[in-house]
């Protein structure tokens, strides 16, 4: 059993408060499993070498501390865990793992939600914690605020390799949030890079993200470096290669509605699209453009992938009393593979 830690004063409470709740909330073989209705079914991932389908979920788990929580991640992680088992491929965001040693975040009960999570999952991988600031080349002393990992997690069925994490070049917004920013420079946000290896031998390159929020006009600077930077990263390590990019974007792609900066967000997602080649795989369902959890993909010189659907779990991650599981909804998307036709 995990152990639970005391709970934190109140003014470390407060003050932690004060930078996390906005910063990192805002929007701005054969295996068992439980299909979508709950009847448990078996799924042979490694049925049909030559091609076959997998579904990858995309879960922000809204896993702060729930002292400055909307939701009851301490009562509801633990209720996610099992839910998992029901997909191929998971990607967590919020799913904090590393915190400063000896900073605020080390006497809250939050420190155990990692473990909460994963317990009740069955996934043969998984991915390892975040290693920490120096091996990812942060320096501590440029970056005072720094309390957290990036907060991302992998788990799959299917074999994936490989654990890199690359934060973005910069952040915008401390404790305070005086400078009008929602406190990005708490945790070392920014995108994990894994390899998935399907029954055929082709390798997908998953990229897992968390990006820059809030809407003023560093915040929206920095969401288009993030983004460049991320392209430039596939068009490096990826060149000619499958690749699957899913997450929280905080991109609000409704040209109307305030937080999209003006319609910049929609600019800055659709310029990331045609730089690295990706399809959004809304296009497989309903494109929403309120949605800042997004899933995009592109085939491989050998492997096909298509997206076959795009539907939100809200219906699925919910508690015994019918409430959410977060404050963000899931997002499922159901994949096909193949070998690459010709043409």
């Amino acid at each position: 059993m995990l152990r639970s830690s005391p709970r934190s004063p109140a003014r470390a409470v407060a003050v932690l408060a004060a930078g996390l709740l906005a910063a990192l909330t805002a929007c701005s073989g054969s295996e068992s499993h439980l299909a979508a209705d709950g009847v448990p079914t078996t799924i042979d991932i490694a049925e049909n070498p030559d091609g076959g389908s997998f579904r990858l979920l995309t879960y922000n788990v809204g896993g702060l501390p729930v002292e400055i929580n909307e939701g009851h991640p301490d009562v509801d992680l633990p209720q996610i865990s099992p839910l998992l088992n029901d997909f191929e491929l998971v990607l967590t965001q919020e799913d904090y793992d590393w915190w400063k040693p000896e900073g605020l975040a080390s006497g809250f009960d939050f420190v155990n939600y990692h473990g909460r999570l994963r317990a009740q999952a069955n996934h043969e991988y998984q991915s390892p914690q975040h290693p920490g600031p120096a091996e990812v080349g942060v320096d501590l002393a440029e970056r005072p605020d720094l309390e957290l990992g990036d907060g991302l997690g992998i788990l799959a069925d299917l074999p994936v390799d490989g654990d890199e994490r690359v934060p973005w070049t910069g952040c915008f917004g401390g404790f305070s949030q005086d400078d009008g920013g929602k406190a990005d420079c708490l945790a070392m946000k920014g995108f994990q890079v894994t390899e998935l290896t399907l029954p055929n031998g082709a390798e997908v390159a998953i990229y897992n993200i968390n990006a820059e929020s809030g809407t003023n006009h560093r915040d929206q600077q920095l969401q288009a470096v993030d983004f460049e930077q991320l392209a430039t990263h596939i068009a490096e390590h990826a060149a000619g290669r499958a690749v699957i990019v899913a997450g929280h974007t905080n991109l609000v792609l409704d040209d109307t509605a305030p937080a999209s900066g003006g319609g910049q967000d929609g600019r800055i997602w659709e310029a990331f699209l045609e730089s690295a080649g990706l399809t959004d795989a809304c296009r497989a369902g309903a494109c929403d453009d309120e949605l800042v959890d997004r899933v995009a993909y592109r085939s491989g010189d050998d492997v096909e992938l298509a997206a076959t659907s795009h539907t939100l779990r809200g219906d699925r991650f919910v508690g015994a009393d019918g409430d959410p599981l977060s404050t963000f909804e899931p997002l499922e998307v159901g994949f096909d593979w193949g070998p690459q036709q010709p043409g």
